[in-house]
């Protein structure tokens, strides 16, 4: 097919097509929401009570809103796989057991290829939800249940172009996945669960004892101890600052650097000041046990560069900074 040539541009006539396709978008999901009732509550049901998997299927451009759709409810805690509908034709429909369901996608719901393996897919004993633009369509009519996903008009202004059926049907498609997330009681936990590799992972699987300092690398002073040890130990530490309390004993106070400029503008005599009167008293103590972005939530509330890690008991288990968050991809 030999491409149009360009026509000039024209920049006002642009930016007011490319308006008018959000709006004939946004008012195509909208209506959506107006249809939301017992068949959508029904498509839940069903797939709550099968012990099989979900199959999304359908061709074209449907075909890839499917597979968005299989890739988000198995993200979501509903195992599902997409499969193409013209190799299941092919061979793979072997694939679907009679514990499945299928979800079959087309915005015609006369679409050949979907429409060749119905029968066999209902031979199996799967059940079939339809997701379609006519309601009376032979894909809808042969579904146990059928999803309305039909607009007033697509947003190619030839009305030819499949562009607000398919973003319906991909929001319907994710008012499906939420609702069933939402049944299946799936947590934050069992989200990341599914997405270890990446930052989402990182943020909702890392807690603090996986990379906090243990309490042996920490520095630490007893509460007796000359300022001038404290500024020893805070160098020799590495963490810009150091733990006043007693062996054994829950910390009394942190002393960091900050603590230390503000105490030479204030005209502190480093060599004979006492270090109570210069640590920070009743310093911020997390638990080993809590998540690591709640204590990068906590040190960015409170403007602090280091947090002590406490154990059940209020003792000293390690102590953290933002740097050692920044190292495990937390913040």
């Amino acid at each position: 097919m030999t491409p149009l040539p360009p026509q000039p541009a024209q920049p006002h006539r642009i930016a007011a097509l490319a308006r008018e396709v959000l709006r004939i978008e946004a008012a195509a999901v909208a209506a959506l929401a107006e249809r939301i009732g017992d068949d959508f509550e029904r498509a839940v049901e069903i797939i709550l009570q099968r012990r099989g998997r979900v199959i999304v299927t359908g061709i074209g451009k449907s075909g890839h809103i499917a597979r968005k759709l299989a890739a988000t409810l198995a993200s979501t805690g509903t195992p599902a796989y997409f499969v193409h509908a013209a190799e299941a034709a092919h061979g793979d429909l072997g694939m679907i057991t009679p514990e499945d369901v299928v979800i079959a996608l087309s915005n015609s719901g006369s679409s050949e290829e979907v429409l060749t393996i119905v029968p066999l897919v209902k031979r199996q004993g799967a059940r079939l939800i339809s997701m379609t633009g006519r309601l009376d369509s032979p894909l809808a009519r042969e579904a146990d249940v059928h999803l309305d996903a039909a607009v007033a008009e697509e947003a190619c202004p030839l009305n030819l172009a499949p562009t607000a059926s398919t973003t319906a049907a991909l929001a319907l498609g994710d008012a499906l996945a939420v609702a069933l997330l939402d049944a299946r009681g799936f947590g934050a936990d069992d989200f990341a669960r599914s997405h270890p590799g990446g930052a989402l992972g990182r943020r909702l699987l890392t807690h603090v004892e996986d990379v906090m300092r243990d309490a042996d690398a920490v520095p630490v002073v007893p509460p007796d101890a000359p300022l001038s040890a404290a500024l020893l130990a805070m160098s020799r530490g590495g963490m810009g600052m150091t733990v006043i309390a007693a062996p054994g004993a829950a910390p009394q106070g942190i002393f960091t650097d900050g603590d230390l400029r503000r105490a030479l503008e204030r005209g502190v005599d480093v060599r004979s000041a006492s270090l109570t009167d210069v640590m920070t008293r009743n310093p911020r103590t997390i638990s080993p046990a809590a998540l690591a972005v709640e204590a990068a939530a906590m040190m960015e509330r409170l403007r602090i560069s280091q947090l002590l890690v406490v154990d059940a008991q209020g003792e000293l288990a390690g102590a953290l900074t933002t740097h050692d968050l920044m190292l495990a991809k937390v913040i």
